[in-house]
């Protein structure tokens, strides 16, 4: 019966934290061996591990060496598998319990466990409720920065004379994390800032996975200046979108477009608390050939097999041209939960580790 069972395996080096495998279907079993602590036959190392979806997410079964070869089990942190929607799904909601005023805010949120490179979106950011505090960055995806396990950083500027710092962990103060926010790309990318120039240099929240060549348009509701970018209306030829190219990437977050944008109206953030019912952010989306830059996507191009998002494969196949990538994605993630009777044996390994896994999706399950 091998009608509809898929098997994939692979391998990786591992940095200690939770390593997520994507895969193009969801596996009901997983297997690991650690090659580097086995073949040493390092004490606490979790030499090789099994689970089964009847366990339930986040266990493993496990073999260990504590002075001797013996097995063990994780119940927290272990593995678990992951199969993303068509819409954003969240992590659990988390109290903020300070923000400060910064070109780049500071965010401290007790234990957050969040990682550099997590997206994030905040609720209730009021120091006073409806009239003062941080809410103009509510719904937005940021971005993080951990700097530490209780605080980390998100690209906006903050020390603006319209937001007050938060404190004292305020009431309804929340962020949550984006379990998949990339499910299509570019997708859209909300700005942070704007230079502008011969050419646009914009910077968003959140990766905006451009390539160079790429063609984009502007939404920036008129709060936020910069109107002179948006797609439409176009003055010069009604009835036809205003678009600019991708000319240079700078870095995920920092993209560089064919618009002179030199006699334009400065981007302004600096939004007051009591323009945030009903605002809209500005916002860059992706209108033309994606993560092509108009080249053939065909057998022997560099986009084939398929165009990556935000560094890994996407699990379809070869991209037709149009403004979106779809990139949902399923498969597992090898946690780094402690054994229960080894509690110094880390699931996921030590820096440096190197594992191979193989990956099981079965015909039928009784």
């Amino acid at each position: 019966m091998a009608e509809y069972s898929r098997i994939a395996r692979g391998r990786f080096v591992s940095t200690g934290a939770a390593k997520p495998i994507y895969l193009p279907f969801k596996p009901d079993f997983v297997e690991f061996e650690n090659f580097t602590a086995s073949a040493a036959f390092r004490d606490n190392s979790v030499l090789s591990a099994s689970w089964d979806e009847g366990m339930g997410q986040g266990f493993a079964l496990t073999k260990v060496r504590n002075t001797t070869y013996q097995t063990d089990s994780v119940i927290l942190n272990g593995i678990s598998t992951f199969d993303a929607g068509l819409a954003f799904q969240y992590g659990a909601s988390k109290q903020v319990v300070s923000a400060s005023k910064a070109a780049a805010a500071v965010i401290e949120v007790t234990a957050h466990g969040y990682s550099t490179g997590d997206v994030v979106v905040f609720q209730g950011m009021y120091s006073t409720q409806f009239s003062a505090g941080m809410p103009q960055i509510d719904g937005m995806p940021f971005a993080i920065t951990v700097i530490d396990a209780n605080s980390f950083s998100i690209p906006w500027n903050t020390n603006q004379s319209a937001y007050t710092a938060l404190a004292a962990s305020p009431t309804g103060a929340l962020v949550k994390k984006v379990l998949y926010p990339f499910l299509y790309a570019p997708g859209v990318s909300n700005i942070t800032a704007i230079t502008r120039g011969t050419t646009t240099t914009v910077v968003t929240t959140a990766p905006h996975n451009c390539v160079v060549g790429q063609q984009v348009a502007f939404r920036i509701p008129e709060l936020w200046g910069t109107v002179e970018l948006n797609s439409l209306p176009n003055e010069q030829l009604p009835g036809s979108p205003k678009y600019g190219y991708v000319v240079s990437v700078t870095d995920s977050r920092t993209v560089v477009v064919s618009i002179n944008s030199a006699s334009y109206t400065a981007y302004d953030s600096n939004i007051a608390v009591s323009n945030v019912p009903g605002l809209t952010f500005p916002q860059m989306v992706a209108v033309g050939d994606v993560n092509s830059g108009g080249m053939e996507i065909s057998s022997g191009s560099v986009l084939y097999p398929p165009p990556q998002v935000n560094g890994v494969n996407t699990i379809n196949g070869p991209a037709i041209k149009g403004a979106f990538v779809n990139n949902t994605r399923s498969g597992f993630i090898i946690g780094a939960g402690l054994c229960v009777t080894d509690t110094a044996a880390v699931l996921v390994g030590a820096a440096s580790d190197v594992i191979y896994w193989r990956a099981f999706k079965s015909d039928l399950s009784v």
